[in-house]
């Protein structure tokens, strides 16, 4: 494998902050990553900088010559004044682009919804978005550089991406480097990852559930080194308490030692479990929907549905963009009454809602931080222990030195932990959550997934990051053309309801890709990185149902291989004497591993089979 970019002590520092500090690392042809850290640590600012978007301060960005290489930024350079077919697929005629199932399976999936003629500027923010990512699917490239290429995509369409990337290219060529907060997408499409923090880009292997574990252990064997170094500082301390006895060179070591661990010491921190917030009583009815339909600019958004949600019920609502669910949380609210049907709400309920675009902030963007926090209670009980909003308000990332921040100032990550924090402390028994992961970094979503699944009220959630959805609720609606759907099977169910056109893997295509309507590399050959063919020869729910397969044998293969080391050590610790004891640990072993051995011949057939 031939390196295709090379970043070579690279230093690049934006006012007031230094983001990268001599960092050399490198993309290599069949990379697949995953860029991971804080908001604000200098992610965008690393895949910027190797799509030459702009050069670094210091070091050097090299790419491989001939490469073409294709980026998705946060913002669009898209022209307003032109039509959407111009924009995706620049001047190639039709003939040529309409030739290619592929192309037409990328058109089809992310803007079928778009009118095909219509300007760009009278496209909405996600539409734009979508008409960007397609531009550049559709488009030939060595390199593809995304930054947060799922915004505004449904569930369906995430699952879609991440199996059209997973296929593009075959094992070995091309590279991928993606910046995004949805972890199973991490999962789905990265066999490695990054992660930018503290001016540094620290590299570990596999997707984003071995990058926790990889980070877990780190965090073990520091902790592991910490207590070593607090027993020799506990020594230390108690040798000075008792005082020394003479001035020797010994006794001036040790407690120029001593000294030295305490310098070095960091401040005391104390973690703050949000174990719940105080919640008034709920009644035994929370929201009761009795063929309830709405209608909406001539068409039905919600179809006499009926549904009853009960105290403490925690629902995921799914469904596709425009689906309605927005439609349907504002119903349940009382922000819009039914066009026929009844929606009834409990008098116990006291509402929390955090919606799409933090409306609750809308008004007080002249406030600060403090401020705002002013308007609460002093004190909360929780655990036992008195906590101000403050200590609160840190416990989701919030610094001290933010709190005199202006709330206009504040990122969107930013002003979301706020403003979820602030429905919190208004106690509510029922929370309602439009997309609350929006803006928040993959460590910030798991201190808000701690807070709101350990929360004991209602829960209403929509959200199309499947981690938090599975997380925090414990049942799944869908909304599939207006009809509310129970989905006992969750995301996976959902997805095999909308049809196979979201859930399959099949992306296969005939005929030669078009070039790509935009090239950032001159004179470079474009069709050596055209989208690779599916050669399977399976149906789309044939390989679906496949690769379901393959999961379910690969998590018996771990059980299986637990299983054996358990029998290889309980071996390990029977008398050697005893010949019969030995002779059936042996036995024992010799079976589980049989067994394993089985399931791994079934796994390669069904590997060959897929792959065709």
């Amino acid at each position: 494998m031939g390196i295709l970019i090379g970043c070579e002590h690279v230093e690049h520092e934006w006012p007031g902050k230094r983001v990268l500090n001599d960092v050399t690392i490198g993309v290599n042809e069949g990379d697949r990553i995953g860029i991971v850290g804080k908001n604000g640590d200098g992610k965008s600012t690393l895949l910027q900088l190797i799509g030459h978007v702009f050069e670094p301060e210091d070091g050097n960005v090299t790419w491989r010559g001939g490469i073409t290489v294709g980026m998705l930024g946060q913002s669009d350079n898209l022209d307003d004044d032109m039509p959407v077919s111009h924009e995706v697929v620049g001047d190639v005629p039709e003939y040529e682009w309409a030739s290619n199932a592929e192309t037409r399976r990328i058109i089809a999936e992310l803007i079928g919804d778009v009118d095909w003629n219509a300007k760009v500027g009278t496209l909405s923010g996600g539409q734009r978005r979508r008409v960007d990512l397609t531009r550049l699917l559709i488009g030939s490239y060595d390199v593809l550089l995304l930054d947060e290429p799922t915004n505004h995509l449904d569930m369906g369409a995430i699952t879609w991406l991440a199996s059209h990337l997973r296929h593009r290219w075959q094992s070995g060529v091309g590279a991928l480097l993606v910046i995004t907060h949805d972890r199973w997408f991490l999962d789905e499409v990265c066999e490695s990852m990054w992660e930018v923090h503290d001016g540094v880009v620290e590299p570990f292997e596999g997707g984003y559930s071995a990058y926790i574990q990889q980070r877990a252990e780190r965090a073990r064997q520091a902790a592991a080194t910490e207590e070593r170094r607090q027993n020799i500082l506990r020594k230390e301390l108690a040798w000075l308490s008792r005082g020394a006895q003479a001035r020797s060179s010994k006794p001036k070591f040790r407690i120029e030692a001593a000294r030295a661990l305490i310098a070095d010491e960091p401040p005391l921190r104390n973690p703050l479990e949000l174990k719940r917030l105080a919640v008034s009583r709920l009644g035994k009815q929370v929201f009761e929907l009795k063929q309830a339909c709405v209608d909406y600019e001539g068409r039905r958004v919600i179809d006499h549905v009926d549904w009853l949600i009960g105290p403490g019920d925690r629902y995921g609502i799914l469904g596709e963009n425009g689906a309605g669910k927005t439609t349907l949380l504002r119903l349940l609210d009382g922000k819009i009454a039914p066009t026929s049907g009844r929606a009834k709400m409990g008098k116990s309920v006291k509402l929390g809602i955090l919606s799409q675009h933090i409306d609750m902030l809308a008004d007080k963007l002249d406030w600060r931080v403090r401020g705002l926090l002013g308007t609460y209670k002093r004190t909360y009980v929780i655990g036992g222990k008195e906590y101000t909003p403050t200590k609160l308000l840190e416990s989701l990332g919030f610094d001290k030195r933010e709190l005199d921040t202006p709330i206009a100032d504040l990122s969107g990550g930013q002003a979301r932990r706020l403003a979820l924090m602030c429905v919190l402390l208004d106690e509510p028994n029922v929370l309602i959550l439009d997309e609350p992961g929006n803006d928040l970094d993959t460590d910030m979503l798991a201190v808000m997934e701690d807070l709101l699944d350990t929360w004991p009220g209602t829960l209403l959630l929509v959200t199309h990051d499947r981690y938090l959805m599975e997380r925090v609720t414990d049942d799944q609606f869908a909304l599939i053309n207006g009809k509310l759907r129970h989905c006992p099977g969750g995301v996976d169910e959902y997805l095999s309801l909308i049809g196979e056109r979201h859930g399959s893997g099949d992306v296969s295509g005939h005929g030669p890709a078009p070039k790509a309507p935009i090239s950032t590399s001159e004179g470079s050959n474009s069709s050596e990185s055209a989208p690779a063919k599916s050669t399977s020869g399976l149906s789309s729910s044939e390989e679906w149902k496949l690769k379901k397969q393959l999961s379910s044998i690969e998590r018996k293969m771990q059980t299986q291989r637990a299983r054996i080391e358990d029998l290889e050590h309980t071996m390990g610790e029977v008398d050697p004497t005893d010949y019969l004891a030995l002779e059936k640990a042996q036995s024992n072993v010799d079976d589980a591993r049989d067994a394993l051995d089985a399931l791994e011949m079934e796994w390669l057939e069904l590997s060959e089979v897929l792959e065709g």
